[in-house]
């Protein structure tokens, strides 16, 4: 199964990016790819991207800075709104690596 390495972050690092890791699971194993997740918060942002290799970011809390890698608002995974939207924009990252 084809992998993608991505970094959840919300303002905690604990429930939303977790929501998040586990959607994206979810819907990317239905899609022929195994989606490797870490959960953070805003703070821990840098640390995280210095010490493994990220292929996007979703977030679900404003992220303040410039990033290496595409980053996602995965806002619409809590509120219902626009899922379809950040599915679409995260496949597009996996399928990129292949």
């Amino acid at each position: 199964m084809k992998k993608i390495n991505i970094l959840t972050v919300c303002g905690s690092g604990t429930f939303s990016s977790t929501m998040v890791a586990q959607k994206l699971t979810e819907v990317l194993r239905e899609k022929g790819f195994e989606a490797l997740c870490t959960e953070c918060n805003n703070g821990q942002i840098e640390t995280q991207l210095s010490t493994a290799k990220y292929d996007c970011m979703c977030f679900t809390s404003p992220c303040n800075g410039s990033y290496p890698i595409p980053c996602i608002n995965a806002i619409g995974f809590l509120t219902g709104i626009g899922e379809e939207e950040i599915i679409e924009k995260v496949l597009e990252v996996a399928q990129s690596l292949y």
